[in-house]
C-alpha cells in the first residue's frame, strides 16, 4: 500500500523554490516519502539546496537534471530513481513548457517544443511506469498529473499550452481505467492561477477579485492536494480531474 514511510515519489518540474514542484516535494517529504526530483536550467546550487530542505525532514532526496522534451528522457528518468533510491510508488508529473503565442504567432514549432514536454515526456512516463510497476512486488500506486484550467474558460495568447494540457485531462481519465485493475490510481489537478513568482504587480490585482476565497493561490495550497491524493486515504479516487482554484471565477 502507499503508506509513505519507506515509499518514493517521483516529482518532475521541480526547478525553482517558489514554484509548485518544490512545494509538492516538501510536502511529500513531511507525509514521509523519499524524494526524487528532476529539474532544468535552475539556478546554481539549486539541487542542493533541494536536498537539503527535503532531507530536514528526515527523508533521502535525490535530483536530477534532465531535458524533458527528449523523447528517452522518461526512460532515463525511471532508471535514475531505481538506481539511486529505489522504484518509486508515487509519480507526479509537474513539468510544464508555455509560451505565449496566439493564431498569429502559432506555427509547427511551437507546437512541437509543447508536445515534446506537456504531452509525450507526461504519457510516456505514466505508461513506462505502469509496464514496470507490473513487475514489481507492489500493490498500490499513484499517478497525479498537472494541468489547467483550460476547459473551464477560454484561456486567449496561449493556443498550444492549452491544447496540451487538455491532452493531459483526457489521457488520465482514459489511463485510469487501464489501470485501476493494477491498484493504481491516476488523477490530475488543476491548480489555478498560482503566485510562483511569475506575476506583475498589475496582474495580481487583477486576478484578485476573481478569487472568491480572497487571495491568490499559493504553491502550498496545490501541493497538500497532491499529498492528499498520494495518500492511502485517496485510494479509492482514481480519473478525476480536480480543480483546486480557490472559487477562482473567469467571468
Amino acid at each position: 500500500m502507499v503508506k509513505g514511510k519507506g515509499e518514493i515519489a517521483l516529482v518532475t518540474g521541480v526547478s525553482h523554490a517558489k514554484g509548485i514542484g518544490a512545494a509538492i516535494c516538501k510536502k511529500l517529504a513531511q507525509s514521509g516519502y523519499d524524494i526524487f526530483f528532476a529539474y532544468w536550467q535552475s539556478a546554481p546550487g539549486w539541487e542542493g539546496q533541494m536536498v537539503q530542505e527535503v532531507e530536514a525532514e528526515g527523508m533521502r532526496c535525490k535530483g536530477l537534471e534532465i531535458d524533458l522534451s527528449q523523447a528517452d528522457a522518461p526512460y532515463l528518468l525511471l532508471d535514475a530513481v531505481s538506481e539511486q533510491l529505489g522504484f518509486p510508488t508515487v509519480i507526479v508529473n509537474n513539468a510544464a513548457y508555455s509560451t505565449r503565442d496566439g493564431f498569429k504567432k502559432l506555427d509547427a514549432e511551437m507546437l512541437d517544443e509543447h508536445y515534446a514536454v506537456n504531452m509525450r515526456s507526461t504519457f510516456l512516463l505514466c505508461t513506462e511506469f505502469a509496464k514496470r510497476f507490473q513487475q514489481m512486488d507492489k500493490t498500490s500506486g499513484r499517478i497525479i498529473n498537472m494541468t489547467s484550467g483550460q476547459e473551464l474558460g477560454p484561456m486567449p495568447g496561449e493556443l498550444a499550452y492549452v491544447a496540451t494540457k487538455g491532452a493531459i485531462t483526457t489521457f488520465t481519465r482514459t489511463l485510469s481505467a487501464e489501470l485501476a485493475p493494477y491498484g493504481i490510481t491516476v488523477n490530475a489537478v488543476n491548480p489555478g492561477p498560482t503566485d510562483t513568482g511569475w506575476m506583475t504587480e498589475e496582474l495580481k490585482e487583477e486576478l484578485l477579485p476573481k478569487f472568491l476565497m480572497g487571495r491568490l493561490g499559493k504553491p502550498e495550497d496545490a501541493a497538500r492536494l497532491v499529498a492528499f491524493l498520494a495518500s492511502e486515504e485517496a485510494g479509492w479516487i482514481t480519473g478525476q480531474v480536480i480543480h483546486s482554484e480557490g472559487g477562482f471565477h473567469r467571468w
